[in-house]
């Protein structure tokens, strides 16, 4: 009789529910919007409740046709860098601020005063950044006194639902790293960071692993779900840590590169990767013992979806080419156009940059635009442009002594065969392409779940959820070619960084 384990991906946009058996077959995927609030001061919130709903209806929908006594576990993957104060009743004191709110500016400029940029960095393995927990909570302290006074405990998406589904206040080490709350090199909340925040440890939920069982699901939870009261609820992780689970990122030697809206780079690693730009940024892996380096750019795949609205127009009406279409159009004319785009080059800086740049004023430009350049050259240019981005990352990485020996692609990106091609000669090293491509996230949270109740005996079960579909290996003349590229890509940022200034 087939067992199975329950996913849900608390994304930005809704959440995203997957249904897998424990032969890691997909068994059925379901997706429930929500809404979105977002202000001219750098406000964005969400109202925690639809969170509930979402996980409740999306919980009967993939149960419905299966037995409920079934289910062996619930887990999570959810969007990190958030603060939800709630207090002992569980209940929110405000709509959730979440990773895109960036209100806390001043906040953020109060803890510049207060310790070195290196020392915040050694400790959290983070930048000073107004997108993280801590300096949300303090603009909850500053701005909201009477909510931050009645607050029991800040929570992240995933946390506030294992609260619903539990009863239980706890958080793991992923998330919490998220917060920037959290020692890395401890794994505990830093005393430190707490002091010069001025915020109160006891209003942070208790940390348990990753894998740990927060709780049985409540009667009244099981009511309103469809699941069976007492089923185990793991404590899951962000949803970048659970990506790399999906991409089987649970060893070192190998990264995973996402190709979504924004891009970036990740790998395992039993220690934090603290470069002296502080280019990059450290989360605690789900995988125990682990931690994940990342490097995020802004604008990755999301520079191509632009490029091609731009150069192709947005379809309209019964006689309009559909988006697949458009799609293989691009292809065709990529193809065309011969490595390095005929001297053109693309910054891919359309909304400032992360990683590698860190830099919100920086901008995107084509460079070397001529009348001899044709829409493909463009197109392949902005590909070009976002893989030398990243490679900068990955260089990083290297230059820190990770060994890194190959590279599994996902994300919607990934389905772009010439741009698998052009990422694996500007890396340097394979690229791989899996099975799934979007459900990477939902997958490595369903491990974690598995894991956490012994189906499954550790994270090397990935090999059974994931099937290398493709894999591209580097020519290594084109490798040479684009590292001379890559030269000339960083001396045109830096022969823009101060005009982007003023523009």
């Amino acid at each position: 009789m087939s067992q199975y384990v329950l996913a849900h991906d608390l994304g930005t946009s809704g959440n995203k529910a997957t249904l897998f058996d424990t032969d890691g077959r997909l068994i059925k995927s379901t997706v429930y919007s929500y809404g979105l609030m977002t202000g001219e001061n750098g406000e964005a919130e969400q109202n925690a409740d639809d969170w509930w709903k979402a996980v409740c209806e999306t919980s009967r929908r993939l149960t419905a046709e299966i037995r409920r006594e079934d289910v062996i576990a619930v887990s999570f993957s959810g969007q990190m860098m958030g603060c939800l104060c709630v207090d002992r009743e569980g209940v929110p004191l405000h709509n959730a601020l979440i990773w895109a709110d960036m209100r806390s500016t001043r906040q953020a400029a109060l803890l510049r005063e207060r310790i070195s940029a290196e020392r915040y960095y050694a400790i959290t393995g983070h930048r000073i950044s107004a997108s993280d927990s801590i300096t949300k909570l303090m603009w909850i302290r500053d701005n909201l006194p009477e909510v931050y006074e009645k607050t029991y405990k800040m929570l992240n998406a995933k946390d506030y639902i294992i609260y619903r589904l539990t009863g239980k206040f706890v958080t793991e080490p992923s998330d919490a790293s998220s917060t920037c709350l959290l020692d890395l090199n401890t794994l505990d909340w830093s005393e430190e960071i707490l002091s010069v925040s001025g915020l109160d440890k006891e209003k942070l939920p208790q940390l348990l692993s990753s894998v740990a069982v927060a709780g049985g699901i409540t009667k009244e939870a099981a009511a309103l779900t469809g699941l069976c009261e007492g089923t185990p609820v793991v404590c899951g992780g962000g949803d970048g840590c659970c990506a790399a689970v999906g991409t089987g990122i649970v060893k070192e030697g190998v990264a995973n590169c996402c190709l979504g809206t924004s891009s970036w780079i990740s790998f395992a690693s039993k220690t934090p990767v603290c470069d002296k730009d502080m280019s990059v940024f450290n989360f605690a892996h789900i995988v125990p013992g682990y931690i994940m380096p990342c490097g995020t750019m802004q604008t990755g795949g999301g520079s191509l979806s632009w490029a091609v609205d731009t150069l192709y127009g947005t379809p309209a009406g019964n006689e309009a080419p559909s988006k697949d279409a458009i799609y293989r159009s691009v292809a065709e004319e990529v193809a065309a156009s011969p490595m390095g785009a005929k001297g053109l080059f693309f910054l891919p800086y359309l909304m400032g940059e992360r990683s590698p740049r860190w830099n919100d004023k920086a901008k995107g430009a084509f460079l070397g635009l001529t009348m001899g350049h044709s829409r493909g050259d463009m197109l392949r240019a902005v590909m070009e442009g976002v893989g030398l981005n990243l490679d900068i990352i990955l260089k990083i990485f290297r230059d820190s002594g990770a060994d890194i020996s190959r590279l599994i692609l996902i994300g919607g990106g990934a389905r772009n065969r010439i741009w698998q091609k052009i990422l694996c000669d500007v890396f340097g090293i394979p690229v791989l392409v899996p099975n799934y491509l979007e459900e990477a996230t939902s997958m490595g949270a369903a491990i974690t779940a598995g894991v956490g109740v012994g189906a499954f005996a550790d994270f090397g079960v990935i090999d059974k959820f994931i099937r290398i579909q493709e894999e591209n290996a580097p020519d290594p003349a084109s490798h040479d070619y684009y590292r001379s590229r890559k030269a000339l890509f960083d001396k045109a940022y830096f022969a823009t960084e101060e005009l982007f200034k003023t523009i």
